[in-house]
């Protein structure tokens, strides 16, 4: 790498393309992995270990800040933290639609980061009926802890300047989200917020309908025959997926499922159903969860037990009106779910808050 990689973030000033944000007065710039290799500002040696690891061709993401395009690096250097959008089955990282840019104009000193990952977006798996445990929820929490690290996320500019690690994420990145590592994490380092969870671990009922569609959805992958079938199913898979969300969620949903290689879909789905992981780490403090009353996709009664069952603070719940989609303002739903993405938004800043003074009454009483 060149003299100016010095940085952990020197690869912020070379992104794809950059243009003007969702929300008025942020920017927003686009970032592929192998992109940031081929213009020498990541070690094409770490990147191919994390691509093996993974199992994945490469990693693309969005970056969202409150200034114009001159003010990345100052951003960044003076940032109290990130916030990182993880999204669903079927998704990529346009899906958050304006949830990143209300973030960072909100609170000038948070940078949000949207990633495609686990196999969808740009993320393809280089195996296009990839196993299992290599795109189930904790298999997805592990790749992108490994990507944050990567990309130097983590690293201050300096080192008594706290930075928290604020994760949003969003059924499939919402479940993944209760296997993020503890031992890499100290007390104020992160925070999360689990939008419609689909953690199915005490919904017998979902279980076994994502894992028969997922053997479904496989089935035609292997016998072209069965394809007619699928073009019937596509259209309720998309529906129990967005009901209740934007034309462009539903779109970029329908896209994505077109784009994305049946094994890929076909094992994400199957994974769900038959994950059985319960090695969930206790450390709720700074761990949220919001359930919509109407979701299809994700039961309120069987995740209250299994919150219930994990001893998952009360106060860190929150239940809204709405569907799994719950954030995104469709014709139907533009009163309860505008409401429920100010929420989501007020939070992600209220956990960071407290992480940032956590960290930062943390490190004076060590400088002490």
């Amino acid at each position: 790498m060149n003299e100016s990689a010095s940085h952990p973030l020197h690869w912020l000033n070379s992104p794809v393309a950059t243009f003007e944000g969702a929300v008025p007065g942020t920017t927003s710039a686009f970032f592929r992995l192998s992109d940031l290799v081929a213009k020498n500002q990541l070690s094409p040696e770490v990147v191919n270990r994390l691509l093996w690891e993974t199992g994945t061709v490469d990693y693309t993401w969005e970056v969202t800040w409150s200034g114009g395009t001159d003010d990345l690096s100052e951003r960044a250097g003076s940032a109290q933290g990130w916030v990182i959008f993880l999204h669903g089955w079927t998704g990529n990282y346009t899906i958050w639609e304006n949830l990143p840019g209300l973030v960072a104009a909100s609170n000038h000193r948070l940078i949000s980061i949207s990633f495609d990952y686990n196999g969808f977006g740009e993320a393809k798996f280089t195996d296009e009926t990839p196993s299992l445990d290599s795109c189930n929820p904790p298999a997805a929490m592990r790749a992108i802890e490994s990507l944050i690290d990567l990309l130097g996320l983590r690293t201050p500019a300096e080192p008594r300047l706290p930075r928290v690690m604020n994760f949003v994420g969003h059924s499939m990145g919402g479940a993944s989200l209760f296997y993020l590592n503890p031992m890499k994490w100290t007390a104020g380092q992160e925070t999360r917020l689990a939008i419609a969870p689909a953690l199915l671990l005490e919904d017998e009922v979902k279980k076994v309908f994502y894992t028969t569609l997922g053997i479904g959805i496989s089935l035609v992958n292997r016998v072209h025959v069965f394809e007619i079938f699928e073009r019937a199913l596509k259209p309720q898979i998309i529906e129990s997926l967005c009901a209740g969300s934007s034309p462009f969620v539903r779109e970029a949903h329908s896209i994505q499922y077109k784009e994305t290689p049946r094994g890929i879909t076909a094992a994400t789905f199957t994974a769900m159903g038959l994950l059985n992981n319960r090695e969930i780490p206790r450390r709720f403090d700074l761990f949220r969860i919001v359930l919509g009353h109407r979701d299809p996709l994700v039961g309120l009664l069987p995740m209250m037990d299994f919150l219930s069952d994990l001893e998952f603070p009360a106060a860190n719940i929150r239940v809204v009106a709405g569907t799994h989609y719950l954030f995104s303002v469709g014709a139907d739903t533009v009163f309860q779910h505008a409401q429920n993405r100010e929420l989501v938004v007020q939070d992600i800043l209220d956990m960071h808050e407290k992480a940032f003074v956590m960290q930062r009454l943390g490190k004076l009483s060590t400088a002490r």
